[in-house]
């Protein structure tokens, strides 16, 4: 190949988003130092993929368990700490009962196949939000699976079900001021890292990357208070499509991000 081949070559190479790019080309365009220790999935997308097909919503939502362990093994490869899931929210009860139950079935599938698998590869499993409403043999499901894992220190895989930011911040408020009123705190205590005490999150750190599938670019009530410098990132890929190429191609745009924490580079 000629230099003028050569240079037509990197030119196209450097220019495009990455599409292309294998898995090992993708990795080997990461910087090692500069892996999130936390990054949040919202995983939108699985109603639509599959309409797409002709295939009720629930099939869908099956086919969105095969990218979580896609992504679970990317992350440990890449030595992230930490990958939290938007699952279920406060507003899905408003979905059908037949969507809701399907869902919370699915659950229960889920964790009863892939808790001892995830147990032996060292992930540890948590959530976030009121999973004292999910239904008994999910929530029961889900506390076996706790139970099984709590002493793991690779990965936590941390669910957030029947979880809304609002809710969250609601409760906090809620807890702290009854702490005010039995004294056990005083009002000039409080502050960003003791109100961050008082969130489901307190056993995380704040996520330094949020990606969110099917190109919808809102939060959906999500970590409201935990992304408040977090980097985005937004592929118009459906949940069950997603690949762990795309999620290094979100590491490599986070690295190429200036987070200067509302900060100015003169």
């Amino acid at each position: 190949m000629g230099r003028g081949h050569w240079l037509n070559f990197f030119m196209r190479r450097t220019k495009d988003d990455t599409n292309n790019y294998t898995k090992e080309e993708l990795i080997a365009l990461l910087d090692k130092s500069n892996i999130p220790k936390h990054v949040a999935i919202i995983m939108d997308g699985n109603g639509r993929w599959a309409k797409k097909r002709g295939l009720p919503r629930l099939a869908g939502h099956r086919a969105g368990i095969e990218p979580i362990r896609r992504v679970v093994r990317i992350a440990q490869e890449l030595g992230i700490k930490h990958i939290t899931l938007y699952a279920f929210s406060t507003e899905n009860w408003k979905r059908s009962n037949e969507e809701v139950s399907g869902l919370m079935k699915i659950l229960q599938e889920f964790l009863g196949k892939e808790a001892l698998k995830l147990h032996e590869k060292n992930v540890k499993i948590t959530t976030i939000g009121q999973i004292d409403r999910l239904p008994n043999f999910a929530y029961q499901e889900l506390q076996k699976s706790m139970t099984l894992t709590e002493n793991n220190n690779s990965l936590t895989l941390n669910l957030a079900l029947n979880y809304g930011g609002r809710d969250e911040i609601i409760k906090a408020a809620k807890k702290l001021a009854k702490d005010i009123q039995t004294e056990q705190i005083k009002v000039d205590d409080i502050n960003d890292e003791l109100f961050a005490k008082y969130l489901f999150t307190e056993h995380l750190p704040d996520p330094e990357l949020l990606i969110r599938t099917s190109g919808e670019l809102r939060l959906s009530n999500f970590l409201l208070w935990q992304v408040a410098y977090t980097e985005f990132w937004v592929t118009s890929t459906y949940w069950p499509d997603f690949q762990q190429t795309d999620f290094l191609r979100a590491i490599l745009a986070y690295q190429k991000r200036d987070r200067r924490f509302g900060g100015v580079n003169l």
